[in-house]
């Protein structure tokens, strides 16, 4: 059985939404389309979802 591919912000399966793969540390993560743009701007509220992610600080 394979493991259900979701975003890694919104929780949105492959079966509802277009699913972008990305690697950090050796692991897969997925992430939409929608939550593209808050890995590129907000990088900080996805800390949390990806332990050891160097956030830089926001003007």
């Amino acid at each position: 059985m394979s493991e259900m591919k979701v975003c890694l912000n919104c929780n949105r399966s492959e079966e509802k939404t277009p699913l972008i793969v990305l690697t950090f540390k050796g692991e897969t993560k997925h992430l939409c389309a929608q939550c593209l743009p808050i890995l590129i701007h907000k990088t900080h509220l996805l800390a949390e979802k990806l332990p050891g992610m160097e956030v830089t600080a926001h003007e």
